[in-house]
C-alpha cells in the first residue's frame, strides 16, 4: 500500500511539474520577411532550429502593414520573437543574401529561453 502512495505521489508531482513548466515557459516565434522576387535568398534552415514554436515566413510584397509595422528595409530579414516581443534582428548583407547562420540564431533562442530563470 505504501508503495503505491508513493507511486501515486510522483505521478501526481510529475503532472504538477509538467503543468508548470508549460506554463511558464516563453513562447518563441520566428518570423522571415523576404520578397518574391529574392526567393533565392530564403533562408530554408529555421523549421530546423529548436525550441521555437512557429515560423512564419512574409513576403513583404503582399503583406505591405507587416512590413511597415516591423520596419523591414532589406529582405530577407528575421525576426526572433518572445511573447511577441521583438528580441532579435537579422539582416541581409546588400547582395541580399543572410550572413546570419543557423547557430547563431539559435544562441538567441538558447538565451532567451534561459533568461527565463
Amino acid at each position: 500500500m505504501v508503495y503505491l502512495k508513493n507511486k501515486i505521489r510522483s505521478i501526481l508531482l510529475f503532472i504538477a511539474f509538467f503543468f508548470v513548466s508549460t506554463s511558464v515557459s516563453s513562447q518563441i516565434t520566428i518570423s522571415q520577411f523576404n520578397a518574391d522576387w529574392n526567393s533565392t535568398n530564403t533562408v530554408k534552415w529555421l523549421d530546423d532550429l529548436s525550441d521555437v514554436d512557429k515560423v512564419k515566413y512574409i513576403d513583404i510584397a503582399e503583406n505591405t502593414e507587416a512590413q511597415d509595422k516591423h520596419e523591414i528595409v532589406v529582405v530577407p530579414t528575421i525576426i526572433v520573437f518572445k511573447d511577441g516581443e521583438e528580441v532579435k534582428r537579422f539582416q541581409a548583407d546588400i547582395s541580399f543574401s543572410m550572413q546570419a547562420t543557423k547557430e547563431e540564431i539559435q544562441e538567441v533562442i538558447d538565451e532567451t529561453l534561459m533568461s527565463d530563470f
